[in-house]
Formats: C-alpha cells, sequence, structure tokens
C-alpha cells in the first residue's frame, strides 16, 4: 500500500498538482497577513480599499503565474484545444468579454473610480465597488428627492462604458453648478432684492466659489474649454406673474440639497426683514368676467 502510494505520489501529474495546491495555499496566506497588516497601518476608508483592491489583484497574477510555471509543459497541447473552443467560448460569453474589456477600459483611462458619483446605464449613484465584471453602485433618487441615498445597491456591467455615456460628477472638478427661481413680485424694490440673493449666496458659497476657481483653473490648461466663471450669478427675466430672479452658483456634488436648504432659509429672512420693500409672488388668477346666467322657474 506505501509503494503504491509513493507510485502516485511520483507520478508527474499528481507532483504538479500537490506543488500547484500548496504553493497557492502560500500564496493566499499571504495575501491575507499582508492585507490585515495594511489593514491595520491605514486608517483612510478609500485608501484602505484601494489597497485591498490593489493587494487581491496582485494575489489573482501571483497564482496565474505559479500555475504558468508548474504546468508550462502542458500549455503547448492545451493551445491546440484553447484555439478550437475559442470561438465558441467568445461568442458564448462576449458580453462577459466585454464587461472585463469594459474593467479594463476603467482601470486605465480613469473613467470613473470607487467614491466618484456617476449616472451610468440609467442609474445616478455613487460607486461603492468596480469589480472584474460588474460596477456596484449605491443609487440616488428614485423615489427619495434630492441627491439622497434610497438604500438601493444596483450593479450594472462594466459593458455599458462601451455602450452608453457615463456622466461622472466628481472626475477631474468635484462641483456641479446650480440654481434656485425665486419669483418676486411687481412694485418690489428689484436692486434691494438682487443684493439681497447676491449677499446670501457670498455667505453659502462663497468658500466653494473660491475652492471651485483653482480647480477650473486646472480644467482650462487640461482641457480645450471656456474659462467660466465660477462666482455666484443673479440674473432677472419679466414673466406674466412676476419678476423671477434666478440664482446661479457652484456647490459641492454631494453638498446641493444642503446648500439650496441653506440658501433658500437665508433669502426668506431676508424678504420678511425687508419691511414688504421685496414681496415674494404667488400664482394668482383674475376672473375678467362670467357668463350671464339664467334661472327659469316654473
Amino acid at each position: 500500500m506505501d509503494e503504491y502510494l509513493v507510485q502516485i505520489i511520483q507520478e508527474p501529474f499528481v507532483m504538479q498538482l500537490i506543488i500547484a495546491v500548496i504553493g497557492v495555499l502560500i500564496i493566499l496566506t499571504v495575501i491575507r497577513l499582508v492585507r490585515t497588516r495594511v489593514g491595520k497601518s491605514i486608517k483612510d476608508h478609500n485608501n484602505f480599499y484601494r489597497s485591498k483592491k490593489a493587494i487581491n489583484t496582485v494575489g489573482y497574477f501571483l497564482v496565474v503565474l505559479l500555475l504558468s510555471v508548474i504546468y508550462r509543459d502542458r500549455l503547448g497541447t492545451l493551445t491546440v484545444f484553447f484555439g478550437i473552443a475559442g470561438a465558441g467560448i467568445a461568442f458564448a460569453l462576449q458580453e462577459v468579454i466585454v464587461s472585463i474589456a469594459g474593467w479594463m477600459a476603467i482601470l486605465l483611462s480613469d473613467i470613473y473610480k470607487s467614491g466618484d458619483r456617476v449616472l451610468l446605464g440609467g442609474i445616478k449613484g455613487d460607486v461603492i465597488d468596480v469589480g472584474v465584471l460588474r460596477t456596484t453602485i449605491m443609487e440616488i433618487g428614485g423615489w427619495v428627492e434630492g441627491d439622497l441615498y434610497n438604500g438601493r445597491i444596483v450593479r450594472i456591467g462594466n459593458s455599458f462604458v462601451f455602450k452608453e455615456p457615463v456622466y461622472n460628477y466628481s472626475a477631474d472638478f468635484p462641483f456641479l453648478w446650480d440654481e434656485i427661481k425665486i419669483p418676486v413680485k411687481y412694485g418690489s424694490n428689484y436692486d434691494l432684492a438682487r443684493q439681497f440673493f447676491y449677499e446670501v449666496a457670498h455667505e453659502v458659497v462663497g468658500d466653494y466659489a473660491n475652492e471651485a476657481e483653482i480647480h477650473w483653473k486646472t480644467m482650462v490648461r487640461k482641457f480645450m474649454i471656456e474659462d467660466a466663471t465660477t462666482k455666484p450669478m443673479v440674473t432677472i427675466v419679466a414673466n406674466d406673474n412676476w419678476v423671477e430672479f434666478n440664482l446661479r452658483y457652484v456647490v459641492d456634488y454631494k453638498k446641493r440639497v444642503i446648500v439650496k436648504d441653506e440658501l433658500f432659509t437665508r433669502i426668506l429672512k431676508k424678504v420678511e426683514n425687508s419691511s414688504s420693500q421685496v414681496q415674494l409672488a404667488s400664482a394668482t388668477f383674475e376672473v375678467v368676467s362670467a357668463p350671464p346666467i339664467e334661472l327659469k322657474t316654473e
């Protein structure tokens, strides 16, 4: 029995299998130890996540390299088999292959990365993981108003980067232009209203504007793009019902809802303290005439 076992172990295929299993176990153990050590030394969540993904990728590469070295004498025989089966596999798994190609494009061309806010495949949200086949997104919106999480996690195939536009809200310019419309009643002090809105904008988003200007200068040097202003801007339009003031400003892409709430709160307080010089308008309807009504009695 012992001699039979020794003969089996001495078989080249069995020896290669044993070496491969032991080698893979050693690599996985080392990768786990390194990942644990890195987790203790890196406190920043984003850096830890990227380090973990990089360590896992290195582990997969070492496993493939080890198996290639161990079974190098069999690769020539397998080449013919893989060549014949390759066409069928490529056709059956074309979506998987395109997703893997999309994953490589995401990593190499910096289309988006974990932590970015994107609109991908009709889904808007924050990227929480970029896998080999799928990108995982924490969805925003849906049945929830504003840029707030709705709690739904969506997994989208990486192949979408080749099929549809990818909207990145936070890549090179981590700010957005947003605006609010304020209806002001006819007969108000329009100059004072404009002053109010400028003052509130500078109080709430003035720091954003200064920081955004620095980022925008980098964008202008990097791309063929207009040197747009990041300062708050107030424009006015007169329509049938009221004078509409449009306050346009730059805001952090994750703080649109908070900033809009702060702007409206301060604007309302200033308007209420203006001694009726500035009054907000609401929809009013005037009945010009009514048709005659005839009453018949029997």
